[in-house]
């Protein structure tokens, strides 16, 4: 599933493409992508220009002219793509835009077919349901704020870097990465964190996403950013996904586990459950 970084990056390449274009048409061609709303919903955006393209958390927000806004998740494996006007459409096309004087189209793709799409008025972050039970964003939170903000829960590390009321972007494999370099068992709860402990995961979180951001996201699976480019993040993972082989750190076998229903990878030697205690 896409994160904060993947959600990030395409983003930033539909803001230089798309802010200014006045949508002409948009074809809807699988009815459940809509959530909450009517196809006379999506009608309302034709003739509107895109004034902004922005993130929050794993949603992903187009604001038009007249204080409207579609806010988009890509789930599993959701894409938007441009293509020039005309080409063939694939079976997973669910979605197309059509612009003004533009030969183009933008088309979303979704082949597990579980994103969506709300149409809105107002400002998302009060109309969209989804958006307001997200918690602040992993680049913004002060280290201050964090800090409180972690020693008030109880659950596990990854668990809680999971849930998107306690921080909004962050997913299995950036959770894995920011515990790895912090030096954190998954497992660890997260009242028990020392205040060095505490400040070395925001530190962590910060490099971490700010480096899958700037690679452009990771590209495991089916991840691509709209002008069809694979991120190079997933170069520089340390854990995630390399049960077995060695850590990129310290040189022990990565073992996988299973937190939360998730495959969650991590480093036996960096990250004990149990520190050493010093003589």
């Amino acid at each position: 599933m896409p994160e904060l970084p993947e959600i990030e990056t395409i983003a930033a390449g539909l803001r230089s493409r798309a802010v200014g274009l006045v949508i002409d048409d948009i074809a809807l061609f699988l009815p459940k992508l809509l959530r909450g709303g009517t196809e006379a919903d999506l009608a309302a955006f034709r003739g509107r220009k895109i004034t902004e393209v922005g993130r929050r958390g794993k949603h992903l927000i187009i604001s038009c002219r007249g204080s409207r806004s579609l806010v988009f998740h890509l789930k599993m494996t959701g894409q938007f793509l441009w293509e020039d006007s005309g080409a063939a459409r694939d079976k997973h096309t669910h979605l197309l835009f059509r612009f003004r004087n533009d030969p183009r189209e933008l088309r979303f793709r979704d082949v597990r077919k579980f994103g969506f799409l709300r149409c809105l008025e107002g400002d998302p972050a009060v109309s969209c349901p989804e958006l307001r039970r997200l918690g602040p964003e992993p680049l913004e939170i002060g280290r201050d704020a964090f800090a409180r903000r972690i020693a008030a829960r109880r659950g596990r590390l990854k668990s809680l870097l999971l849930d998107q009321s306690f921080l909004a972007g962050i997913g299995n494999i950036y959770a894995d990465e920011i515990l790895h370099r912090a030096r954190l068992h998954p497992l660890k709860r997260a009242d028990r964190l020392t205040a060095a402990e505490s400040g070395k995961l925001w530190s962590a979180m910060r490099a971490i996403l700010s480096r899958a951001v700037a690679a452009g996201g990771s590209s495991i699976r089916d991840y691509k950013d709209d002008a069809g480019a694979e991120g190079g993040f997933q170069l520089a993972h340390r854990v995630y996904g390399r049960a077995g082989r060695p850590c990129r750190r310290c040189g022990a076998a990565v073992v996988r586990i299973v937190v939360g229903g998730r495959a969650t990878f991590h480093c036996p030697s960096c990250q004990r459950r149990t520190p050493l205690r010093r003589n």
